[in-house]
């Protein structure tokens, strides 16, 4: 297990990066356009657990996941003349969908640097919402650098996927709706790819019950963050070939780490039968859709790698975006 480094409570001798302050901030933004998901509960994963679940469903989120809690959330600060010049971003689907949506909102536009293997149901979403795609290699290309790049050459905003604190902020909404919903609980779990999600989940968690098990959740062929954190400081791995195609990250940002460092408890990891199985029974038995990425913090739960085990827990079912012929194939 990974300890926390810090108190969990925003406070302490460092400054905090991202505050729940600005957590609550984000929400007041967000109320009236995002949706506030439901959290649902089922008798047959309590039993199948053995512990009482509460499940944030950001899958019936707007374009999807999560990813537009922080996007509006970051693109609504931007001044009128910033919004007419237009945004970028890099993303291999939820982040791109959610900025391009966001950019249409605010009456922007959006140019998305994505993968050329990116899923096609995201990649489809994201210039129906509006957006200009560029396309890169991500086993050979920085995406990042690819993004930058274009900013510097269009005069666009760079609204990067994580590693913002506008964006943490609103991702961190999630988490605060969960807990305003359930009370207390003893554990919240979530993915982690570039850890904005768990950044934000993290302020605002703590905040609300300073003695909540913040359990991060990778794929094994991705475990960045885990390396990271038993390292000390950011590791790069190389980029992972997962079918959680959300999480293939190859290191964690410098301010989700810095955050993720002193509010954490512990990541585990998940194979991708587990993370299929985590589908399948999310599909079979609670009636709802999952992507790869998006079933990982409930894969944890029901392969038991979370002990020992909380009475009370959330798991945030980060998104949905999963197209039916990839979805048969995984599942088949």
């Amino acid at each position: 297990m990974t300890q926390r480094t810090g108190p969990a409570h925003p406070g302490g001798d460092a400054p905090d990066l991202v505050t729940f302050d600005d957590v609550r901030d984000a929400a007041r933004r967000l109320a009236g356009v995002a949706h506030r998901t439901p959290v649902l509960r089922s008798r047959t994963l309590d039993a199948a657990v053995g512990a009482e679940v509460h499940l944030k469903c950001e899958n019936f989120q707007r374009v999807g996941a999560f990813k537009f809690r922080g996007a509006y959330n970051a693109l609504s600060r931007l001044s009128p003349e910033q919004l007419a010049r237009g945004v970028a971003a890099y993303s291999s689907g939820n982040h791109a969908q959610a900025v391009a949506l966001a950019a249409r909102e605010l009456g922007s536009h959006a140019v998305i640097v994505m993968p050329e293997d990116a899923p096609r149901s995201k990649t489809d979403a994201t210039a129906g919402y509006g957006a200009e795609i560029v396309r890169y290699d991500r086993y050979t290309a920085d995406r990042a650098a690819l993004a930058q790049q274009l900013a510097e050459e269009r005069g666009l905003a760079l609204i990067p996927p994580y590693e913002h604190p506008h964006i943490i902020a609103g991702q961190g909404t999630a988490a605060l709706e969960l807990l305003e919903e359930t009370g207390r609980l003893d554990a919240l779990l979530a993915p982690i790819g570039g850890g904005g999600l768990m950044a934000g989940s993290a302020t605002a968690a703590t905040a609300l019950a300073p003695d909540i098990r913040m359990i991060g959740v990778e794929p094994e062929a991705g475990d960045d963050t885990r390396r990271s954190l038993a390292a000390g400081h950011p590791v790069t791995i190389p980029v992972p070939r997962t079918i959680a195609d959300g999480q293939a990250v190859d290191t964690p940002g410098a301010l989700t780490f810095a955050v993720n460092r002193r509010l954490l408890d512990s990541v585990v990891l998940v194979s991708a039968d587990e993370i299929r199985a985590a589908m399948r029974f999310a599909f079979e038995r609670l009636k709802i859709v999952t992507e790869p990425s998006g079933a990982s913090a409930l894969a944890a739960l029901l392969a038991g790698r979370v002990s020992p085990l909380p009475a009370r827990i959330g798991v945030i079912i980060s998104g949905g975006n999963i197209g039916p012929d990839r979805f048969t194939e995984l599942l088949g």
